[in-house]
């Protein structure tokens, strides 16, 4: 079971500047408002159809680690497709997920899993649908931004929105202060000893709807770290996309209790 844990974990872990005269940061924090700043992010989400291409994900939790490689297909809202081969060979896992659905089955131990996001949500420590799994990997913020809900400070690093109202989970978003992209997300549950940090590692140009190039996922729990590293690949937009997906027969279900 574990291994099917770590599996799932990596292949899920795997989410402008205007013309004229530019102003300096200080300017640019002086301006800021929280309207503003969400506003600015959520245009800089990018806006492709359909996008596949491949990645490199490496997993490592102080005890055991794992690279694979991992064919992605997304068609935006509706489908996300991950095809994982371990060493770049063999063939390892597949993961399908719509907004009302989560499938996947793995190889070695030839179990599968067909159900709704809490298999997701319980490694996370918050709910999540199909909407957070997508912004996650496209580098924008899991949870919708709303300003009433979030207070704003600024540094070198970046405009941060930090949760204000009193919540399971408490959440901080780093926004870039030139770009408006997301830099990191992070989620704390306090009560249960969780956090998640996200941070997005640079960022493709504008040819390539400005997704992130790297994502790290560093989950803690208790006394326990895991760090999950998605390096996106060679990636295309708009072309044709299929989702060939079918739970081979005299597989294990996976019973999420």
């Amino acid at each position: 079971m574990q291994h099917i844990y770590k599996t799932l974990l990596i292949l899920l872990g795997f989410l402008v500047i205007s013309c004229g005269p530019k102003k300096t940061a200080a300017e640019r924090k002086a301006d800021a408002t929280k309207e503003n700043v969400i506003e600015k992010n959520l245009a800089a989400k990018p806006s492709f159809k359909t996008m596949q291409g491949r990645l490199k994900g490496s997993y490592d939790d102080g005890e055991d680690s794992q690279s694979i490689s991992v064919s992605i297909r997304i068609e935006k809202d509706k489908a996300i497709w991950l095809s994982a081969k371990l060493a770049g060979i063999i063939p390892l896992a597949k993961v399908m997920v719509t907004p009302k659905r989560v499938q996947f089955y793995e190889k070695i131990n030839g179990s599968y899993f067909d159900g709704d996001f809490s298999l997701l949500s319980k490694w996370l420590g918050t709910e999540l649908d199909y909407e957070k799994v997508q912004n996650l990997l496209i580098g924008q913020p899991i949870y919708e931004l709303k300003s009433k809900k979030y207070i704003l400070s600024s540094s070198q690093n970046g405009y941060q929105l930090s949760s204000i109202e009193k919540t399971p989970v408490a959440r901080s978003f780093l926004i870039d202060l030139l770009t408006f992209r997301t830099k990191a997300q992070q989620l704390l549950r306090e009560e249960k000893n969780q956090a998640v940090m996200i941070t997005y590692d640079d960022f493709y140009g504008r040819e390539n709807y400005d997704m992130p190039k790297n994502i790290i996922i560093i989950a803690n729990q208790e006394d326990k770290t895991t760090k999950i590293n998605i390096d996106y690949r060679s990636l295309a937009f708009n072309e044709p996309v299929s989702f060939p997906f079918e739970i081979p027969s005299g597989y294990e279900e996976i019973i999420i209790e």
